[in-house]
């Protein structure tokens, strides 16, 4: 992060990055995260421990959509979850359309198990 020159405080994220950060936020959140909104959240470290097969690819792919049709700002378009076994993770790729600025968008965040 980088200070305000004069104001020597953080610059807050505009546009399509306010909005890219806001769903990270969402998808890394785990539910009972939020003191008033235990059910917000993706709850994908939850499932990051469960057998690697095509129900836990599912499952992750369901609770990503769930939680980003809280996003008033977006509207999904794709979600994508790669296995990825040899390397004790999952790559999750997020096609989505910002609605305010007409523009489809994409962020890729990858889930690791640390054993």
């Amino acid at each position: 992060m980088i200070p305000h020159p004069q104001k020597r405080d953080i610059i807050p994220l505009k546009g399509s990055a306010a909005v890219k950060n806001a769903i990270r936020n969402l998808l890394l959140t785990s539910f009972h995260e939020r003191p008033f909104n235990s059910t917000l959240g993706a709850n994908l470290r939850g499932l990051l421990f469960e057998p690697a097969d095509a129900i836990t690819e599912l499952a992750l792919e369901d609770n990503i959509k769930r939680v980003l049709k809280k996003e008033p700002r977006i509207k999904t378009t794709e979600v994508e979850v790669v296995d990825l076994a040899d390397q004790n993770s999952y790559r999750i790729s997020v096609k989505f359309l910002i609605k305010q600025f007409d523009s489809s968008s994409s962020i890729e965040i990858v889930l690791r198990r640390l054993r």
